[in-house]
């Protein structure tokens, strides 16, 4: 592995956006020297460097000249993207999942902060699915630079209440009133939470007229479900179906036929659960019989991920539902995926790059390392392909052209 600079000259050598670094990417090309990189696509290749102009890559060259950034001896890949996350949860003060009635100011701060956090982790976009403050989260980000993955957000999601309340034509109102408010896409909660059993809480026709609607929107459809929730929102025409435990393999192979995007999630959220349930217990349904649940339902879900990577054709993307104790740590559902799971270290790598890319509809932007893409970069101290826990060790982020994280070592 390459030399870093020590913990506290690392901290000193975080790069923040500034007014001068914009300027000088606006006048200056930056070259990446890269002696391993992954292209995002599932290619490897070696000895290159990659210019970047007006925070977009321009060439791969290996003669290029501008402001070097000497990646070689690490492993260079598109930043990651993470298909599902809440950035605005957090343990408030008293160490406690904070509730509804915090202050949204600090609610704000927390986001502000677990998006950071991320960032320098390596996930340079997010798709946060759940909270209604997202919008201003991701427009500071986007205007203001604050630092921060882009994010793309759902903010408030649309309830089932498995009392088959809201007609087809209320339930379209909603979603065209989340098109109007600037959502990029539509959550949908067509089960109960696994704590509570995960049984459908809305009918196939309910379903139907939320995925239709959001299609004629423009707007695409993520849909927590579990069991018959999965085959529902499968015919329904949903995007993308998150968590999915209790589906079979038929559900699977129907997911494939029709080009639904699927993110069961390997380990990281029920284990992050468990790890700080002292900080959970007692709050709304997190009881012990609850936590119980979890602890059971943890290697089901990770058998269901092993049906899921070995069905043909369906398309796995790397969403961690990263919740209050988990921002920043998001790369380890790469060691669930790979280590516990059996995925291909290349497969799970894709997942959170081109593959998740085309999930999220940004598919010639974000996600691969190729002339005319973002310039979201980050470098690990370490080769993924032969050992996965490098992916806890990204030394180097850039977003758009504009680096928030150098470790480098000077040389």
């Amino acid at each position: 592995m390459r030399k870093v600079l020590p913990i506290v000259a690392a901290v000193a050598s975080i790069s923040v956006f500034s007014s001068s670094s914009q300027t000088q990417s606006a006048t200056e090309p930056v070259v990446l020297r890269a002696s391993t990189m992954l292209d995002g696509r599932g290619h490897v290749l070696h000895d290159t460097a990659i210019v970047i102009e007006n925070g977009r890559i321009t060439q791969l060259d290996a003669k290029a000249k501008g402001k070097i950034y000497d990646l070689r001896g690490l492993t260079v890949l598109p930043g990651w993207i993470d298909a599902h996350v809440h950035p605005t949860w957090h343990f408030d003060a008293n160490g406690r999942l904070a509730g509804q009635d915090e202050p949204k100011e600090l609610t704000a701060l927390a986001g502000a902060a677990n998006s950071w956090k991320m960032l320098a982790a390596g996930f340079t976009t997010v798709q946060s699915v759940g909270s209604p403050l997202d919008k201003d989260l991701r427009d500071a980000i986007e205007r203001l630079a604050l630092p921060g993955p882009r994010i793309l957000t759902s903010l408030e999601p649309i309830f089932g209440r498995g009392d088959a309340t809201g007609t087809s034509e209320e339930l379209r109102a909603i979603v065209r009133q989340r098109a109007k408010d600037g959502a990029n896409v539509v959550k949908i909660f067509a089960a109960g939470s696994i704590r509570e059993g995960g049984k459908p809480t809305l009918s196939q026709e309910q379903l139907n007229a939320i995925c239709s609607e959001a299609k004629q929107a423009g707007l695409r459809t993520i849909v927590h479900a579990y069991g018959p929730a999965v085959r529902m929102a499968a015919l329904a025409g949903c995007t993308q179906i998150e968590h999915g435990l209790y589906a079979s393999d038929d559900d699977l192979r129907l997911l494939a036929e029709r080009g639904t995007y699927f993110d069961p999630q390997a380990g990281l959220v029920l284990q992050n659960y468990l790890d700080n349930k002292a900080h959970y217990l007692g709050i709304g349904n997190y009881s012990e019989a609850a936590f119980d649940i979890m602890e059971k339902v943890l290697p089901e879900f990770q058998e269901l991920f092993r049906h899921a990577i070995r069905t043909p054709g369906l398309k796995v993307v790397f969403g961690t539902d990263a919740v209050a104790g988990a921002h920043g740590r998001n790369a380890e559902e790469f060691l669930f995926r790979v280590r516990t799971c059996g995925q291909d270290a290349m497969d799970a790598l894709v997942s959170a790059n081109s593959l998740g890319a085309e999930a999220l509809g940004l598919q010639g932007q974000i996600g691969s390392i190729a002339v005319g893409y973002d310039a979201d970069i980050i470098a690990l101290d370490g080769d993924p392909l032969k050992d996965i826990t490098a992916v806890r060790r990204v030394v180097f982020v850039m977003k758009h052209g504009v680096v928030y994280v150098n470790q480098l070592a000077q040389r």
